[in-house]
């Protein structure tokens, strides 16, 4: 049974593609630790396109934060530096045949919930896209 009380990690990453599968690996873990192990899946291919997406799309540092909210809310998210929205989802039947633009959609289709906002801390700007799943 997951925790009554409330936690959260940060996990502050390179601009590198190989910090994706550092992110998943860490949130799988994170979640085994604390009992939500039937949320890894659906968790980890969440956490894969938003810490995706700020690693292709910016040039600066990036980092995934994973909140756990009892009585069951888990929200993943991930900052970066590039203070630009995100581009909308677009249908998944737009363009079956591109591998790319389709991670937001994935993201919209598999939480609960999904939003962003802007961020600017001792001067620096950027963004936090995240996403929320249900434990119940």
């Amino acid at each position: 049974m997951p925790e009554n009380d409330p936690w959260e990690y940060s996990l502050y990453i390179p601009n590198d593609l190989r910090a994706v599968t550092v992110s998943r690996r860490t949130l799988r873990l994170i979640l085994t630790m604390h009992g939500l192990i039937r949320l890894v899946d659906v968790a980890e291919l969440l956490a894969t396109e938003l810490v995706s997406n700020a690693v292709r799309h910016t040039k600066g540092p990036a980092a995934l934060r994973v909140r756990w909210s009892p009585p069951g809310t888990l929200r993943i998210g991930a900052w970066d530096a590039d203070p630009e929205p995100p581009q909308p989802p677009r249908p998944f039947e737009a363009d079956v045949e591109s591998e790319d633009g389709r991670g937001l959609a994935m993201v919209r289709a598999c939480a609960d919930l999904w939003g962003w906002q802007p961020l600017a801390r001792d001067g620096s700007r950027g963004k936090y896209v995240w996403c929320e799943l249900s434990a119940a």
